[in-house]
């Protein structure tokens, strides 16, 4: 079981940093974002620039969580199977 182990680092350590690279990008767009109450077309303009913004950041969620999810999970697994195999080492 430990010989997966550095195949498992690998892909935890790639999720990880796609994970951290998709945050990063999503603080870049979420910059600009600014909370504001459109109430006539005067300035219509910034109301389709903050549309736009607030539309790339729904679509961006779902792939933050997901790689999220399988970064911390992928952690679970490595500290699990570290642990069970140091637990068998102590056990001979």
């Amino acid at each position: 079981m430990m010989n997966a182990l550095p195949v498992l680092i690998v892909l935890w350590a790639v999720l990880t940093g796609l994970f951290l690279a998709l945050l990063a990008y999503n603080g870049t767009i979420t910059r600009y974002e600014e909370d504001q109450l459109f109430l006539d077309d005067a300035n219509i303009a910034e109301k389709e620039q903050q549309a736009a913004i607030i539309k790339r950041v729904q679509r961006l969620v779902p792939y933050i969580r997901t790689t999220g999810a399988l970064a911390a999970l992928m952690t679970i697994a490595i500290i699990g199977m570290y642990t069970y195999d140091a637990w068998q080492r102590i056990q001979q």
